[in-house]
């Protein structure tokens, strides 16, 4: 990068922008100004040339073998000068304001022939005393004589030198307008980037809930920006809010295992112990800390779920008859408990990471159902209509009281008669995450009281009045 570049990145975006803009008029200025030269410029040497072809015309007859006039009267009639001159340049005849001077010099005869040659001798600037166009011809090859006829160019040089000076402040004032209405125009332009600046300074500093002054009324780049940064800083408030809440209820549901931890210690520490209460008292301690490891578990899943993912395919009959199967080996004495009613092909749906979201969806729901729930425990796989696959899974336990239907899927959410059973309130939520992240929905229902999470699916509850977790996901026969 050259060095007049990074001083040009250095200076203010208005700046730039003006002097863009300056520099690109200038150049749309030169070249009009030197059209409209050329054009008046042409304009006048042509009246010029057609008055010297008229005297040439004249002159020609007149001009003798030895290269002098017949008829003077006749060829100072023309009004014009003219002079006869010979291969050497010498003046051989000579006729109105000519003097014996050759008003051409001779190197540039040998370049005339009997095509009209035509000149200008005198300066245009600075002024010559003498600014003549001339045309010359070759009368004869030999000897060889050449006619030349002249008229003065002062009123041509002096409208053209009048042209220049008018173009030039024309020029000049109109650079000036064009920088004032840039600079003008810019300031407009990014008047609302400053102010954005301004709001989002006070932002950083700490006011959060403000947003930006975006005129609802137009649509144009920088509004386009300020609804985008407007709704970005809505998410981020949002994750923030989110995180400070599950921080807190983080920290207050840990507490209690903690402090129960906490106090069994020191209870074991108060008087010497047989090796026996030690191993009861570490079996004790053990628990808690499974129960703490399972809780921590079931945050990191959720913070997981709650980011981004690649989008995967699964299929849900085959993640269904996994599951079930695995839960029938892991506890045999209670697998006559789960009724399953599956559909003969493959169901699949869009999930964010495969099948293995999809069996943690079904396995906490399945949990839930054999913890707070009762058997049977009925699990089907359906699509009740095109583009809608359908799990569900009911028990015949009591369901859910009608206050924590609304709020199941909140982290930590519990019943109070729920808060003496194994568990966190977290199953929910992470399914709950799961379903809304993969576009379905996730509906609660018991005793003819419902409760949707998620993106609403175009179906009606077909179920009866038990406890039921219906998961709705879109199909995907792509996939």
């Amino acid at each position: 990068m050259s060095t007049l570049t990074v001083r040009l990145s250095r200076l203010p975006l208005r700046v730039r922008l003006v002097a863009g803009f300056s520099a690109a008029s200038l150049v749309v200025l030169v070249a009009a100004g030197i059209f409209v030269y050329w054009r008046v410029d042409y304009a006048l040497d042509r009246g010029l040339d057609t008055e010297l072809t008229q005297a040439r015309h004249a002159l020609e007859p007149l001009v003798g073998a030895d290269g002098r006039v017949r008829s003077r009267s006749a060829a100072d009639a023309t009004g014009v000068p003219w002079q006869v001159l010979g291969a050497d340049g010498t003046v051989i005849d000579r006729g109105g304001a000519a003097g014996t001077t050759p008003l051409v010099a001779a190197s540039r005869l040998d370049r005339v022939t009997t095509t009209p040659r035509t000149f200008n001798v005198g300066d245009f600037l600075p002024v010559s005393a003498e600014p003549y166009r001339l045309q010359v011809v070759r009368l004869s090859t030999s000897p060889r004589r050449y006619l030349l006829v002249g008229v003065r160019r002062d009123h041509r040089d002096e409208a053209l030198r009048e042209l220049l000076v008018q173009l030039t402040l024309a020029g000049l004032g109109a650079l000036c307008i064009t920088a004032l209405v840039g600079d003008r125009l810019a300031r407009a332009a990014l008047r609302p980037v400053e102010r954005y600046r301004r709001q989002a300074a006070a932002i950083t500093a700490g006011n959060t809930s403000l947003r930006l002054d975006v005129p609802p009324q137009r649509d144009d780049e920088i509004t386009r920006l300020g609804d985008t940064f407007n709704d970005m800083l809505t998410s981020l408030e949002a994750a923030l809010d989110r995180e400070r809440q599950f921080v807190t209820e983080a920290s207050h549901e840990l507490r209690t295992p903690i402090t129960l931890l906490t106090s069994r210690i020191q209870l074991a520490l108060r008087r010497p112990r047989s090796a026996v209460e030690h191993e009861r008292i570490l079996t004790e301690l053990m628990v808690d800390l499974d129960r703490l490891a399972t809780l921590s578990e079931q945050l990191l899943q959720i913070g997981r779920a709650e980011g981004s993912h690649a989008a995967g395919h699964a299929d849900l009959v085959t993640v269904t008859v996994r599951t079930i199967n695995q839960r029938r080996l892991a506890d045999p004495d209670h697998a006559g408990s789960l009724a399953v009613t599956l559909p003969e092909g493959p169901v699949p749906v869009p999930v964010p990471m495969a099948d293995f979201e999809l069996e943690r969806v079904l396995s906490n729901l399945l949990d839930n159902a054999s913890t707070h729930g009762a058997p049977p425990v009925q699990v089907s796989v359906d699509e009740p209509a095109t583009g809608w696959a359908r799990l569900t899974v009911a028990d015949a336990g009591h369901g859910m009281p009608p206050a924590l239907l609304t709020t199941a899927t909140q982290r930590f959410a519990r019943a109070e008669e729920a808060r003496a059973r194994p568990g966190s309130g977290l199953g929910l939520s992470l399914v709950g995450t799961l379903v809304a992240r993969a576009g379905g929905e996730l509906r609660l229902c018991h005793d003819g009281r419902h409760a949707t999470y998620g993106s609403p699916a175009p179906l009606a509850c077909t179920h009866g009045p038990e406890m039921t977790v219906t998961v709705l996901l879109p199909t995907d026969r792509t996939g």
